[in-house]
């Protein structure tokens, strides 16, 4: 068997079996498959497709390229929650500690931003001192102790994933249902979990643009948890415009250090409480070995008011202050968020007229938020932790020409008038009052 075959094979069409994916998989991480030979492959993939069959094996040959994680030995139910990516979307940094709150147990392994998107792992890396490459056996020391962990992938947790994320961002195949649904539920199959909710995407800010490449993708996600064991659903959510009030790494912590302490962005509680009510939902269909059911009103508003108890007496806040000390970062930060990073240049984006933003589209603020130095246009690309932008007005918003609307912060000046621009460029107002934004499009459950 040789690596050029199999690539041959599938750049013509051919689909691959679950022995040529895992040859291809484990010769990658052994160095007899050397990075152009798999940037090939990807490319492949990202032209050609994968059946179900083979996004699944490349599935589980990624999920065997490490460690797994033991957690049999730790009592409650493990849950955890991810996202395919988007601008300003932080709110694992909310859910893990508020899951943990209420007695749940979240193993999370969290990756780091690709192209316009952040990642949960930059985010944390702002913390002073914190350690996301931890090994197994710390990660599970801090599920025991605290209720939850967020890692990132290493040489013995996730190690194909790392590597092949990084070649994604690096190829311009990121955007491919087959290697999204692959990497992602590669590291949910590492964790032991009992339960998985799946926050998919869909705008202008997501990889998956339209609702049908999101469903998609959402049932190609749930099949495979399903398949695995795992209780699994997806909430297709809108990403159109950025989520909260913050785009950048330091930035978006303190956001989240905000809202632990109950001071949310209107659009950020709808979508992390609507999320923390299905990880609920599904941690009691494991307690009772029932099949998750698609949620009422009534039922997903008592969800949502047990889990802002936890939020609004400070239960969750105090799990976060626990977590950064069991990950070696300085608690402190979270006390005083001045202690996170901060840019030396400010400058505030003045609206162009007056009227109501209808749009504000994600793609541009997360393209600004990188050229500011918040994201990576390549893979060994310097994250900059303090840059990013404050944004003082959402869609919907009426503002007046000449009004601050958005606030940019960055290390170097040079970049402001083109991040500027570019921000600008996705920015529409109306002289009419927009309709108000879905942010919930569906729930697909298993099938």
């Amino acid at each position: 068997m040789r690596a050029v075959d199999l690539i041959r094979k599938k750049r013509d069409g051919g689909a691959l079996s679950g022995e040529e994916i895992s040859f291809l998989v484990g010769g990658h991480l052994r160095g007899a498959v050397p990075d152009y030979q798999m940037s090939a492959f990807l490319m492949s993939v990202y032209n050609r497709g994968m059946s179900e069959e083979e996004t699944i094996a490349l599935t589980k040959a990624m999920a065997a390229s490490g460690r797994a994680l033991e957690l049999g030995g730790i009592q409650g139910i493990k849950i955890d929650k991810h996202s395919t990516g988007g601008v300003g979307d932080k709110t694992n940094l909310i859910l893990a500690p508020l899951m943990a709150a209420m007695g749940l147990k979240m193993p999370s392994i969290a990756g780091r931003g690709l192209g316009h998107t952040g990642g949960t792992i930059d985010k944390l890396a702002s913390i002073p001192g914190l350690r996301t490459e931890i090994a197994p056996w710390e990660v599970l020391e801090t599920v025991k102790n605290v209720g939850f962990s967020i890692c990132g992938q290493t040489d013995e947790i996730g190690p194909a994933d790392r590597r092949l994320y990084a070649l994604r961002d690096a190829t311009a195949t990121v955007e491919s249902t087959p290697l999204i649904a692959a990497s992602i539920m590669s590291k949910k199959l590492s964790e032991g979990l009992d339960a998985l909710v799946l926050d998919v995407k869909t705008g202008s800010g997501g990889f998956m643009r339209g609702m049908d490449e999101a469903r998609q993708l959402a049932r190609l996600m749930v099949g495979i948890g399903n398949q695995a064991g795992i209780k699994t659903v997806a909430v297709i959510t809108d990403m159109d415009a950025p989520l909260g009030r913050t785009v950048g790494n330091a930035l978006e912590v303190k956001e989240c250090i905000s809202a632990l302490k109950g001071r949310f962005a209107p659009d950020l509680l709808e979508v992390t409480m609507t999320l923390a009510a299905w990880m609920l939902h599904l941690a009691d269909s494991v307690s009772e070995e029932t099949r998750p059911q698609r949620l009422g009103e009534h039922l997903l508003k008592r969800y949502k008011d047990e889990a802002w108890d936890y939020i609004e007496h400070g239960d969750a806040f105090k799990k976060f202050v626990e977590f950064i000390d069991a990950q070696q970062g300085d608690p402190e930060a979270a006390f005083n968020p001045a202690l996170l990073p901060r840019a030396m240049h400010i400058k505030p984006v003045l609206s162009p007229w007056n009227g109501y933003i209808r749009r504000m589209d994600a793609f541009a603020v997360g393209q600004a938020s990188m050229l500011l130095g918040a994201g990576r246009a390549k893979m060994d690309d310097v994250i900059d932790p303090a840059a990013g932008i404050v944004i003082g007005k959402k869609p919907g918003d009426a503002v007046r020409a000449e009004e601050p609307f958005a606030t940019f912060y960055t290390n170097e000046a040079a970049t402001l008038a083109m991040a500027e621009e570019v921000f600008l460029s996705g920015i529409e107002i109306s002289d009419r009052e927009p309709a108000k934004r879905k942010l919930i499009h569906d729930v697909v459950l298993p099938f």
